[in-house]
């Protein structure tokens, strides 16, 4: 299994555990986070972006695959609004690979798994097309013009979603 860390940040030695910032999570402990292969492309957007994301698991209905994928040779899909387009266009992201050995999985659904001790990268990949990284992965790519119907329709869905940076998702 493959793990990464995504960053704007190009040079990133170490990966020190940081106390979670979620309500919902332990904040006794720092963690490094990490995401798997799979629910990678959720992450090749700007930090702030916020994004819809989807993807099809085992118990996925054919019925939500017919409604919300455009084409039947996809199951995974990354929504944004049309003014992060272009600031998409122009960021370059940093994958920091872990070796995996030392993480547990946090969320199966979003593909988080954390490390409670100092992480150093194996590999560090560079990409300057956020699109095309996207699309090589066979991943649908929406920009629209508002985020929160289609992230209440996806929430009531049988797919894995993760709705990301929703903060700064323009308002209804």
């Amino acid at each position: 299994m493959r793990l990464f860390h995504v960053s704007e940040e190009s040079d990133i030695k170490v990966f020190e555990p940081r106390i979670p910032t979620r309500e919902d999570l332990d904040k006794s402990k720092g963690l490094v986070w990490a995401i798997n292969e799979t629910c990678l492309p959720n992450f090749l957007t700007p930090r702030n972006c916020p994004r819809v994301t989807y993807h099809c698991n085992k118990d996925t209905s054919e019925e939500d695959k017919l409604r919300y994928f455009s084409s039947k040779t996809t199951n995974h899909v990354v929504a944004i609004e049309h003014k992060w387009f272009q600031i998409m266009k122009n960021t370059t992201l940093y994958l920091y690979e872990f070796d995996s050995r030392n993480f547990y999985l946090q969320d199966k659904c979003a593909g988080y798994y954390v490390s409670e001790i100092t992480q150093v990268p194996i590999n560090k990949i560079v990409i300057t097309d956020l699109f095309a990284e996207i699309i090589k992965r066979n991943v649908e790519i929406r920009v629209v013009d508002n985020l929160w119907d289609l992230s209440e329709e996806i929430k009531r869905t049988t797919f894995d979603w993760s709705m990301c940076r929703m903060a700064y998702a323009e308002k209804k």
